[in-house]
């Protein structure tokens, strides 16, 4: 099996350090195997505080794992695949730009972007250098909902749950919604036409309306309860689904991103990546409009303006 040499952009998250971990280790339980990162540049935001606060830390621990840092995007050319881990969302499209000049398939972590303009502007660039570009949660490829559908069942309504801090520095949403999103996609799929959200101190409500009529539901708390999951409802009764704990999250995602970069088709579609973007946009306009149906077309529109 070839070795992939790969490149990172962005220490400034633990998600930095569960890939390489997971690479790099043939002891690890739940180690994959075929690629190791060889080169990361550390970036950094000065407009997030989760970043300038833990970009040393991870860093540091990158180098303790043999990873060697460098100064510049420009300085991970010939490597054969990169992951993109800068933690603010906004920092997505600059730096994708440059790495597609590598011309080699790219995963970026989560968000895609903070808002739909930069998410669009992101895979049409890469469509237009032919770089394959995956995006994606973890948490929609945990055993326990990756496996929670039976086969040849549809989904009808989707209720998912999970934390949902808010930040004071971060785009509503775009921080931990994303994960909830997801699960919503991962068993709806694309055509999601409006979204209203509902707000309070301790939670968020956000509903999603289908245009084939199903309907999917976010409860996102901030009361301390951390686990992911769902209730789906199939012409068969309903359908727990919790996200396991036993397997680390990353595990199977970084199965999904190393057959990714062989094949060059992502695990998940651009087309419902870029609309889990349009839904979080819509949603955060719905928020900040105390509960107003706000359509996705409106968040497409104003993206390409």
């Amino acid at each position: 099996m070839k070795t992939w040499n790969i490149g990172m952009v962005g220490l400034d998250t633990s998600h930095a350090s569960a890939f390489t971990r997971l690479l790099h280790d043939p002891s690890h339980p739940f180690h994959v195997a075929g690629g190791r990162i060889r080169k990361a540049f550390p970036g950094g935001s000065e407009n997030f505080s989760l970043s300038r606060s833990r970009i040393g830390t991870f860093s540091a621990e990158l180098s303790e794992l043999g990873v060697e840092l460098v100064s510049s995007i420009a300085k991970l050319d010939g490597l054969d695949a990169y992951f993109l881990e800068s933690v603010d969302g906004t920092q997505h499209k600059e730096q994708l730009r440059q790495l597609a000049a590598f011309g080699k398939p790219i995963f970026i972590d989560k968000p895609l972007a903070c808002s739909y303009a930069d998410a669009a502007a992101i895979l049409r660039y890469a469509g237009e250098q032919q770089v394959p570009v995956m995006t994606s949660s973890a948490v929609r490829h945990a055993p326990g909902i990756a496996d929670a559908l039976p086969e040849n069942t549809r989904c009808h309504a989707v209720e998912a749950f999970g934390p949902m801090a808010l930040l004071p520095d971060y785009r509503d949403y775009f921080w931990y919604g994303i994960h909830t999103a997801e699960l919503l996609y991962n068993f709806l799929g694309t055509g999601c036409e409006e979204v209203r959200a509902f707000y309070s101190d301790s939670v968020d409500v956000i509903i999603g309306f289908w245009r084939d009529g199903r309907i999917g539901k976010i409860c996102g708390n901030r009361i301390g309860a951390e686990n992911f999951g769902c209730v789906l409802t199939t012409e068969h009764g309903s359908v727990p689904a919790l996200a396991s704990t036993t397997v680390p999250y990353f595990a199977p995602l970084l199965e999904k991103i190393m057959n990714f970069f062989r094949t060059g088709i992502p695990a998940v579609s651009n087309e419902e990546s870029l609309e889990v973007i349009a839904f979080l946009e819509a949603a955060g306009r719905s928020r900040s409009s105390g509960g107003m149906p706000v359509r996705l077309s409106e968040c497409r529109k104003k993206g390409k303006s």
